[in-house]
């Protein structure tokens, strides 16, 4: 997986690389059918001066599609496990529709629910 990651008035990176480090393990696992070549991951921290909250956008491009995730929190950690959160339901999501699950979902007779009853 390819990985960009910038950051725009967030003065402490070494918490927000641990945390994107460790949600990257996990994002990869759901990846792992994807040549690595062809996965690109751009993120940015940044900090909002006004408000004092920092949100963190994160832009994950396969060869299906793209998917985009924002989280906002107080600290670098709390926006990163929101978006990062966001982004892994969002494959989930992605790859079911591949699949077609919609397809495979099997839906019980009605006259059957009532002979139950």
């Amino acid at each position: 997986m390819k990985l960009s990651i910038s950051y725009k008035h967030v003065e402490a990176q070494k918490p927000a690389e641990a945390e994107v480090e460790r949600h990257i393990n996990k994002l990869g696992k759901l990846l792992q059918s994807y040549s690595p070549d062809l996965v690109q991951l751009h993120g940015t921290f940044a900090k909002n001066p006004r408000t004092d909250e920092r949100t963190c956008t994160l832009n994950l491009s396969l060869p299906t599609g793209t998917l985009h995730a924002t989280g906002t929190g107080g600290s670098v950690r709390t926006s990163c496990k929101k978006a990062f959160g966001e982004l892994v339901a969002q494959v989930k999501k992605h790859q079911a529709k591949l699949r077609k699950d919609y397809e495979w979902k099997r839906k019980r007779p009605i006259e059957n629910i009532e002979a139950l009853s």
